[in-house]
């Protein structure tokens, strides 16, 4: 018993050590008092009261404390603030209110458990891996660390470059913590890819998760479930049931997302983050060069971190009330310090990555655009079945009505490929798109053309051919659009991303295409991303292939298409046609 009070004496002892001189207790009733200190709920702020020059004292050495009021002070309720106010008892004693005793006592140790945490954090970052039977993924090294971040810091930014897993630390986060029942708030086109990696990676008591995606914008009573999942457009229409949800955490995919205030989305956020316990933030694009936007984020993620806006503005921006910030690179090892964020770009991890990564997107569509598109090849698919035609006949519409299927398909998820890929090149990244078909590319240039992209498809003269990659490979564009089956010769190294907006029958004819980055002179670790929707010729693809998404990425071989893989394409393309005949005629009766 004695050795277990020792030992606990000393753990209190190294945590002492670990704080800093401002944080050691200060007398909350002192004999000769300088002024009051008291809560304002409404306001969420600790208040100073006292003598003319106290309150002087701390609108000068904290700005963002000066009220209307004469001989009053102002302290937002955020445990930076509290070890401010802590340092200023020790040279103003203060007398707390009684009844926020137990408050004022709550707020410091919270503030002293922060910044033991991130001593602790500082002196050696850590390498966590997951409790055992909740996560089935496995971390690599720097992944490990970030998953110690968000251990450490309830309310912070993991920011993480595109690709290099923010997605999987987040889960293993929701894993370790037990954090449960999660929301979890994306982009509209990244929800089902968030359904199928939370089933994927997570484990509940040995089981998988209860997962319910949250549909419409009329508030409806919500299942059982270990993980909600919905889009910030739903936000504003659920603004005053969030703040009641028995949600334990909240992440924010491409929190991004929220860097303009003002919104019914940013106002339900804003509810949401303010109470829930553990809030995290997920951006491979952090924005800390425009004030007003990064303080916006950061104020969802923890609540007046950088002061008022009038004070933030004033010391970090270019002016009062400007928004650029005056130096970035400060405001982001600021952010870092902090423990506020976590940055690590593909450079500084290079080493633990492999020279290509080839990861399975699933994307929401549009059902009606699809509907439409299909509901002419019915016609078709009846003629097909009837046995009224030769062989060479049937082979001809077959091949017909295979590519009417994948064209109804890549157009229904076409808008979504898009917003991806506009992620992606917000994100810094140079990004080779190939699709198969002409409308589907048609949409791809309405919908990035703001990106000035330059395309390759068949249908270019061959010096518009050079021309689209001499924009590219010279920086003038991040994008090029190239048809799958017009992509060879092409030497476009200076990509970093390869997305696949349509699939095609051969893996071998998606590895001819990952090879035009992935080349002599390639000095990064490659992203091929395959987006696939739910339904559909990708669905039948897959279900030809006898391919589950985790087995598709590994079929792919770095070989020529052979004659009998031509042959398999074939057949697989006729168990296609076959299927969807069952399906769609089926469904028409």
């Amino acid at each position: 018993m004695m050795d277990e009070h020792l030992w606990q004496e000393e753990q209190e002892d190294a945590e002492e050590a670990l704080l800093p001189p401002y944080l050691r207790q200060v007398d909350t009733s002192p004999p000769h008092p300088c002024g009051t200190l008291h809560y304002n709920k409404r306001s969420r702020v600790w208040v100073v009261k006292g003598d003319p020059d106290v309150t002087e004292m701390c609108k000068r050495l904290f700005p963002g404390s000066a009220g209307s009021r004469r001989g009053e002070a102002r302290f937002t309720a955020h445990r930076r603030m509290i070890g401010e106010l802590c340092w200023l008892m020790q040279r103003y004693p203060l007398t707390v209110k009684l009844s926020d005793l137990p408050r004022w006592d709550e707020a410091v140790r919270d503030a002293r458990q922060a910044a033991i945490r991130k001593a602790r954090f500082a002196r050696m970052p850590a390498l966590m891996q997951p409790p055992a039977g909740s996560f089935t993924g496995e971390l690599m090294p720097f992944q490990q660390e970030g998953l110690a971040f968000l251990m450490q810091n309830d309310r912070c930014l993991l920011a993480d470059e595109m690709g290099l897993g923010k997605t999987v630390q987040a889960l293993a986060y929701l894993a370790s913590s037990g954090a449960l029942p999660a929301l979890i708030i994306s982009p509209a086109h990244l929800t089902r890819n968030w359904m199928e990696e939370t089933a994927r990676f997570l484990r509940v008591e040995g089981r998988e998760p209860r997962i319910h995606i949250i549909r419409g914008l009329t508030p409806y009573d919500l299942p059982e479930a270990d993980v909600y999942i919905m889009h910030y457009l739903l936000l504003r229409g659920w603004k005053e049931v969030l703040p009641g949800l028995p949600v334990r955490c909240v992440i924010f995919d491409e929190v991004q997302e929220l860097r303009h205030s003002g919104t019914e989305k940013y106002s339900a956020a804003s509810l949401l983050s303010e109470h829930c316990d553990r809030v995290i933030g997920l951006s491979g694009t952090p924005i800390y060069n425009v004030g007003g936007e990064i303080w916006n984020v950061i104020n969802i993620l923890d609540f007046h971190f950088l002061g008022d806006w009038e004070s933030f503005s004033r010391e970090w921006c270019c002016g009062y009330g400007n928004a650029i910030v005056a130096r970035p690179e400060v405001l982001g090892a600021y952010l870092r310090r902090e423990g506020m964020m976590l940055r690590r770009t593909k450079q500084e991890v290079l080493r633990q990555l492999p020279p290509k990564r080839r990861l399975v997107q699933e994307l929401d569509w549009n059902d009606r655009v699809y509907a439409a598109l299909m509901k002419p090849i019915l016609p078709a698919l009846t003629r097909w079945r009837s046995g009224e035609l030769t062989p060479s006949q049937r082979a001809v519409l077959e091949e017909t009505i295979s590519q009417q299927a994948r064209q109804a398909t890549g157009v229904a998820k076409a808008p979504y490929v898009c917003q991806f890929v506009r992620a992606l090149l917000e994100g810094g990244e140079k990004v080779l798109l190939f699709a198969h078909h002409h409308d589907v590319m048609d949409i791809y240039k309405q919908e990035l053309k703001a990106f000035s992209p330059g395309f390759i498809t068949g249908r270019e003269t061959e010096a518009q051919k050079a021309r689209a990659v001499e924009r590219f490979m010279s920086g003038a564009t991040d994008l090029v659009c190239i048809s799958l089956r017009s992509a060879s010769g092409l030497n476009l190294q200076r990509a970093t991303c390869v997305v696949f907006g349509e699939l095609d029958w051969s893996p071998a004819v998606h590895s001819q295409a990952e090879d035009r980055a992935h080349r002599i002179g390639q000095e990064d670790s490659l992203l091929c991303y395959y987006l696939v929707s739910p339904q559909g010729s990708d669905a039948e693809m897959q279900e030809a292939l006898g391919l589950k998404v985790s087995q598709f990425v590994g079929l792919m071989g770095d070989t020529p298409q052979s004659e009998e893989e031509m042959q398999t394409a074939a057949r697989q393309a006729r168990r296609h046609v076959e299927h969807l005949a069952e399906r769609l005629l089926e469904e028409s009766v």
